[in-house]
């Protein structure tokens, strides 16, 4: 009988320290009446978790909390319930930290945290970072940015540095002002199952970015921004986090004004060992997009099983319909705007790495425009590889076309010429195998040849077709 009632005891102490592992914000001080700044509550909610050795900080279902800039915690679940929402304080004033140190012009951190270790974010909830109310006057595809004085207070959704072990699951990340979730310098990150919903019309709302980053794996999300939706680059700001490497993204749905899927184009090390596979990309203006400026280089990257629905959009954003694009060129020097912290310290001019062993296999493309690759010389692309990749060539909106667009660089930007389906000027080695250039029922005035090359040192065709649609 004391056994029994020892057990007992002992499963009820155990039961009462898991519960005491939960840490609701609203028993912190938070309002939750969407007019209170509650920053300051959830951050208690926070520490006091941290301090306990860690557990999950609860946002409740039934309020909105309003809340200006706060850190996340090591060990710490920050959960968002289904019904429950996290909404950026409207007040520019108090986002003042850079998103990138002494960088301030672009960007500020709203939730943030550095040198974490098993951080989680989860749940059903919203995270939403009220991007509309930073913005100018709306344009028909684009908001007008406003001007600012040194700090550009648009605050970054979500911003971790240097952290090891993530967990993203479940939750809606959503009108975020600038970059949504960038993590620099990050290892060993899950990101699952997230709906990811910025307004196409906000320049700078990129998805994910994973810049410097190490062992991710982004699977079944959904995704639209108004700029990449997923992107991996090596900002300069963080060089001493080295490469990006050992990516995996499977199974995720993307829309973007700019690129779904892109590497590049701030890009000082190395992107190397990249899987793309099984995603599903509509009615974005790029579809893949690998856009070297920088002297880091980008290699061993696989896009298999996807399907491709590209569409032109106004100059405000780069990319001219391209479903597959990659270019190699040095980026604008320091007098252009599109430079600024981008190039080496104390220079005026940069140089571009390498682009190499890149795979496309089983792509069906469908959109305003053809393949473009493009670089500087011949050795800064070679060893690109196509195999049973179809591009449908078709007119579809009133945009117009026939222009190649390869901002930004230290050459021209936007090139007037026909739209081949596959277009390869000085480059390596290429292989297109089994593959196909499908002129549709709305063949575009600017249709050129179904291949052209320029300057390319080996192009091997094997299998190639080039038909009509009939319908």
């Amino acid at each position: 009988m004391k056994i029994k009632v020892l057990i007992t005891l002992a499963l009820l102490l155990s039961l009462n320290v898991f519960a005491q592992q939960k840490f609701n914000i609203k028993n912190y001080g938070a309002v939750g009446d969407g007019k209170t700044n509650d920053a300051s509550a959830i951050q208690k909610a926070i520490n006091a978790c941290s301090a306990a050795g860690g557990g999950q900080v609860l946002v409740p279902a039934g309020h909105v909390f309003l809340a200006g800039p706060f850190d996340l915690k090591s060990f710490v679940e920050l959960r968002v319930e289904g019904g429950a929402k996290i909404l950026a304080s409207a007040d520019e004033s108090i986002y003042t930290k850079s998103a990138f140190r002494e960088n301030k012009g672009e960007g500020t951190i709203w939730i943030g945290g550095e040198k974490l270790e098993q951080v989680s974010i989860t749940g059903t909830g919203i995270i939403d970072g009220n991007g509309i109310s930073f913005m100018g006057d709306e344009l028909s595809d684009s908001y007008v940015l406003k001007p600012f004085n040194v700090i550009d207070p648009r605050p970054h959704l979500l911003t971790l540095i240097g952290c090891k072990k993530l967990n993203i699951d479940g939750v809606t990340f959503q009108n975020s002002a600038y970059w949504t979730i960038h993590l620099i310098g990050c290892d060993d990150v899950s990101i699952s199952n997230i709906t990811l919903l910025n307004s196409i019309k906000i320049r700078n709302s990129d998805g994910i970015d994973l810049d410097h980053s190490k062992n991710v794996r982004i699977t079944n999300c959904y995704i639209e921004s108004g700029d990449d939706c997923i992107c991996l680059k090596n900002r300069r700001e963080f060089e001493e986090y080295g490469a990006c490497e050992n990516i995996v993204i499977s199974n995720c749905t993307m829309t973007s004004s700019s690129c779904a899927i892109k590497i590049g184009s701030e890009n000082m090390d190395r992107i190397s060992n990249v899987l793309i596979n099984n995603c599903n990309i509509r009615n974005s203006n790029r579809g893949i997009g690998i856009q070297n400026r920088d002297e880091g280089t980008v290699s061993d990257v696989t896009f298999s099983n996807l399907i491709i629905e590209s569409k032109l959009f106004s100059d405000v954003w780069w990319g001219k319909a391209e479903p597959i694009y990659i270019t190699a060129y040095p980026r604008a020097t320091a007098n252009n705007k599109d430079a600024g912290w981008r190039l080496p310290k104390g220079q005026t001019k940069g140089k571009v790495g390498a682009v190499k062993n890149i795979y496309f296999s089983n792509i069906r493309c469908t959109g305003e425009s053809g393949v473009y690759i493009s670089g500087e010389s011949q050795d800064k692309i070679f060893n690109i590889n196509f195999d049973q990749v179809s591009v449908t060539v078709n007119k579809t909106t009133n945009v117009s076309g026939g222009v190649y667009d390869r901002r930004p660089s230290n050459v021209e930007g936007l090139v007037k010429s026909p739209i081949a389906g596959f277009y390869f000027e000085n480059t390596g080695n290429i292989n297109l195998l089994n593959s196909e250039v499908i002129w549709g029922l709305k063949k575009p005035s600017y249709a050129g040849k179904a291949i052209e090359q320029k300057n390319v040192a080996k192009l091997r065709t094997v299998n190639f077709q080039e038909t009509n649609s009939t319908f």
